[in-house]
């Protein structure tokens, strides 16, 4: 049966799938990822599919890995002509926001003039199903393969903290991987590169009070927060680009927590700060232009409590090369599919391309199916585009 046709064949089953995929919430940070992780070991156990459990330091299981390897011959090989390719998708997702304003519950799986709805659908467990069934169709040619392949279902993606892919790495032998695709959706553009990232929790300090109190007011620490969002908010970053990058750097306030109750002046506020990253915008960049502008809000308003910067694990720019064999070999046959043309592109949205790029391994974040609204409302994917 040629791949066409075994899409075809395969489709209901990936469709029933991914429903549960669905079904099962797992949100960054807000859900615990053994339920989904479940989901994945339940289908394994059925179709005869071992998984490997790769733990963190905890012990928590934080992905789960397929190897297909290619039989041993006789005559060891060199790596260069039995190449390792990853398949890599992400089971965790973002949050739901406002959940009255989805169309149904997004854990619900909703089909819908040729759409499926839900959480997670698009970004990225269409690609958890899709890839599942790429296993079942590969276990019996494995003796026939030139290469081996690594699938790996990993959580803890979407906090940026990159939990699953971090033991993969640091588990396998990842110096043989040859290149590694991302299971992102998204079939215009073939996606090679994405802006880096550097994250910051900033206090903004005060002293407590009574809001009532007439002689003691206290430094309100949530409204020295705000001034001090809008100087972060007005800062000027640098526009140049280069050919192969065409994105410039952003910063941007993502949350703000402080203050409880009505009768207390609050003496503490924290902001999240996001700085997405550029080759000719880096980390270093970055951090020197928040701890400036703090520096200059300190020195304004030099009688009042002083800000503190606490700075999280962030990862620089990648691009990988148009000329590599794996971006070329796949945008070949996109367009030969597709009878149009699929240029290559670097993406706003970091993704753990930038990890693997630190270890000078080759990535493409996506190539899959049609989607609308990832990590917004109403999410959701074309059915016909899983073919």
């Amino acid at each position: 049966m040629n791949p066409r046709n075994q899409a075809i064949t395969d489709r209901d089953l990936i469709i029933a799938l991914l429903k549960q995929l669905i079904a099962t919430s797992s949100r960054a940070g807000i859900d615990p990822y053994e339920p989904i992780l479940q989901v994945v070991r339940e289908w394994g156990k059925a179709q005869r599919v071992p998984f490997q459990e790769l733990k963190d330091a905890d012990g928590n299981t934080v992905a789960l890995l397929c190897s297909i390897l290619k039989s041993q011959s006789k005559t060891p090989s060199s790596s260069t002509s039995h190449p390792t390719f990853l398949l890599n998708a992400t089971l965790d997702t973002a949050s739901f926001g406002d959940e009255s304003k989805w169309s149904a519950s997004p854990t619900a799986p909703l089909i819908h003039n040729g759409w499926i709805y839900g959480r997670g659908s698009a970004d990225s467990k269409a690609a958890v199903a899709m890839f599942c069934h790429l296993i079942g169709e590969f276990m019996p040619l494995r003796h026939e393969m030139q290469g081996n392949l690594h699938f790996l279902f990993d959580v803890d993606e979407h906090t940026g903290a990159f939990g699953g892919i971090k033991q993969y790495v640091e588990q396998m032998h990842h110096n043989s991987l040859s290149g590694v695709f991302l299971g992102y959706p998204g079939n215009d553009r073939i996606v090679v590169g994405g802006r880096g990232f550097i994250r910051a929790v900033v206090t903004v300090n005060g002293r407590a009070a009574h809001s009532g109190g007439s002689t003691n007011r206290g430094i309100n620490a949530v409204q020295r927060a705000s001034q001090l969002i809008d100087q972060i908010s007005s800062l000027a970053l640098p526009r140049y680009t280069q050919e192969d990058f065409n994105l410039p750097p952003q910063i941007t306030v993502t949350a703000i927590h402080g203050g409880e109750g009505f009768s207390n002046i609050p003496d503490v506020c924290t902001i999240n700060v996001d700085c997405r990253l550029t080759p000719l915008f880096g980390i270093t960049a970055a951090k020197s232009l928040i701890q400036k502008a703090v520096q200059k809000f300190d020195t304004t308003f030099s009688d009042q409590p002083q800000t503190e910067v606490h700075w999280l694990e962030g990862w620089p720019a990648y691009r990988t090369s148009d000329d590599h064999l794996m971006v070329q070999t796949l945008q070949n046959e996109a367009e030969r599919y597709f009878k149009r043309p699929v240029p290559t592109a670097v993406v706003g949205p970091s993704n753990i391309g930038n990890l693997l790029a630190s270890l000078d391994i080759p990535c493409i974040g996506g190539f899959g199916v049609t989607y609308r609204s990832i990590h917004a409302t109403d999410e959701c994917l074309e059915l016909a585009s899983i073919d």
